[in-house]
């Protein structure tokens, strides 16, 4: 048994995205597994997916350090809802295009995509793998440094990727596995203007970081008025 893991606070994402995730990991994923969604609101959640209360940060934050941006460490706390094993994290702004299966078999202690732009980090958390428990000292050493942590890191990818590195526990996803959207399936002007964004042959995951939204690049909207774009209609078929 090896667990899927999403996360949905806020108003951003409608239940709407947590179920679709679910579906398709559903389609591929062969191995049993448990869906779970850590959420400060349920609602709407298909009655398939395992919905508990987002973990609490280990300290309190202040409104000039959003929580949001470190939220996703909680995950690595001693005990999670009683899960154990390998664990797969996903974000709930992708789309799944591939089989999920080798995420799983995947040599590495925690695995994650290696981030596409260096000043962001070397880790983009939209996909990564742990183990439950196997880590509990990232959230403690988060907690007792946290005023340095903030001054050197935009956000919890960038921290989790140099922490586990040092520790020399990380391993990175073979680069052709998880996609983005913008960089990888999205055109370049003037040829974005006629060419819909193409959808990746071999890729198990595409990454929509900031906008559009799935939502939107099936309207063909980027969020971006230097940014063109036709709609990307093959979305609707793998997001659902």
């Amino acid at each position: 048994m090896v667990n899927i893991i999403c996360m949905k606070w806020g108003t951003k994402y409608p239940a709407d995205y947590v179920n679709k995730l679910r579906n398709m990991v559903a389609r591929h994923l062969t191995l049993a597994h448990r869906f779970v969604c850590l959420t400060d609101d349920g609602t709407g959640i298909d009655s398939r997916v395992e919905v508990f209360p987002i973990p609490d940060m280990p300290i309190e934050i202040d409104k000039a350090a959003p929580e949001r941006a470190w939220r996703k460490l909680v995950t690595f706390s001693p005990t999670l809802y009683g899960l154990e094993g390998k664990t797969l994290f996903l974000d709930l702004d992708i789309i799944i295009t591939g089989s999920m299966d080798d995420f799983f078999n995947f040599p590495a202690d925690v695995a994650i995509i290696a981030e596409w732009n260096p000043r962001h980090g070397t880790g983009n958390s939209s996909v990564y793998r742990f183990n439950v428990g196997a880590h509990p000292d990232v959230l403690t050493y988060f907690a007792q440094n946290f005023d340095e942590i903030r001054k050197k890191f935009r956000n919890e990818q960038a921290f989790l990727a140099d922490y586990l590195t040092r520790k020399n526990a990380l391993n990175y996803w073979p680069s052709e596995w998880c996609l983005s959207f913008k960089r990888h399936c999205m055109h370049y002007f003037p040829i974005s203007l006629f060419k819909p964004p193409a959808q990746p042959k071999n890729a198990k995951v595409v990454i929509f970081h900031g906008h559009p939204l799935p939502t939107e690049a099936i309207m063909g909207k980027t969020g971006k008025w230097y940014r063109t774009a036709r709609p990307a209609l093959w979305i609707k078929d793998v997001w659902q």
